[in-house]
């Protein structure tokens, strides 16, 4: 009797072990950024215990499996289960995908968020990518960024011209207008491109990030209001076969975890801002906010970047209009209710 009881519990623990599964996830951002990247951390240990060890996201940092501006295809294909990932970094594939991440002059937590789970912005941006079988999930947020850092003050539009510079999405395209030579790249190689000298002036996060990865070491001025990303989305994006793979336990663990990512993170990147601005400055780094010309400037070079790219891409209008037509819906209800 004993040596069944025994028998029986080994083969119980071989079929659980059998059920366990384990995602393969690359991030395109290194889990040493605070937000940016721990979150992702955050989120594999999430799942883990909230499974009981049945279903384990394994993070792989940047480039460990592909390259980052790879990672979007092999999740297609099922060459990488998942990605930890902004969907702005597919725009070359997927002309509307910057405004499911960060869009200038763009809208706050409150409205983004807002948008994205109540006011149609998931269901266009899963219907945009069907063809591409991967699923997303929102699974952080982020506060205003920095506008940039510098080696120079820049005072007139005039400035920019000529300067190479790593600026993410869609103020890539704005600064191009200025006379910028714009490039968007991850974050780890944005940081190779400084150290090597291909780039001289870039922005990256804000100052809780920046502190962190030694931007003040590259330049000395450093540029707000982030007007490029007032607001930012991570996602946790899957290959559909495996999504559907999954159980509908694991899924609802997935999704679940993802919305207490939100949460967190929104309310982390407000708290932990000042502290490292202060270290900044008292290691040299002079703050600036931008003046009103290049307020105006950068204002009307967004105006002609939205009419082209809605004028180019059916996608593209459809998620504009969408947002836009939100948030003015949003601003009367934040006038009356808020105070101001």
């Amino acid at each position: 009797m004993k040596t069944f009881a025994i028998a029986a519990a080994a083969a119980l623990s071989l079929s659980c072990a059998a059920q366990a599964e384990t995602l393969v996830m690359q991030s395109v951002y290194p889990s040493s950024l605070p937000l940016l990247g721990d979150s992702g951390i955050r989120l594999t240990k999430q799942v883990e215990e909230l499974t009981g060890g049945d279903l384990k996201i394994e993070f792989n940092e940047p480039g460990a499996i592909v390259g980052g501006n790879e990672m979007w295809d092999a999740i297609s294909t099922g060459a990488v289960d998942a990605g930890w990932y902004s969907p702005g970094f597919a725009q070359g594939i997927i002309p509307s995908a910057a405004i499911f991440t960060a869009v200038p002059f763009g809208p706050d937590v409150r409205a983004y968020t807002a948008w994205w789970y109540y006011g149609g912005g998931k269901e266009i941006w899963a219907d945009i990518t069907a063809k591409y079988n991967i699923h997303t999930e929102l699974c952080a947020i982020l506060v205003p960024e920095a506008s940039g850092w510098f080696a120079k003050e820049i005072n007139t539009p005039e400035d920019l011209k000529g300067v190479k510079m790593r600026i993410f999405g869609l103020g890539a395209a704005v600064m191009a207008k200025l006379g910028v030579e714009a490039q968007s790249m991850p974050v780890a190689d944005t940081l190779t491109g400084l150290r090597l000298g291909t780039i001289d002036a870039a922005e990256v996060s804000f100052p809780l990030i920046d502190k962190a990865v030694g931007m003040n070491e590259y330049a000395s001025h450093y540029y707000f209001p982030g007007w490029h990303q007032q607001t930012s989305l991570i996602t946790f994006i899957v290959n559909q076969a495996v999504w559907d793979g999954l159980s509908d336990q694991q899924r609802t663990v997935i999704q679940t975890s993802c919305q207490a990512n939100v949460a967190l993170t929104a309310a982390e990147g407000e708290a932990k801002q000042l502290q490292p601005l202060a270290d900044l400055k008292e290691a040299g780094v002079q703050v600036h906010q931008w003046n009103d010309d290049m307020m105006a400037a950068f204002s009307q070079s967004w105006d002609e970047v939205v009419a082209e790219q809605s004028a180019a891409d059916p996608d593209f209008k459809r998620a504009w209009d969408s947002l836009s037509e939100f948030r003015k819906n949003f601003q009367e209800w934040s006038d009356l209710a808020y105070m101001k």
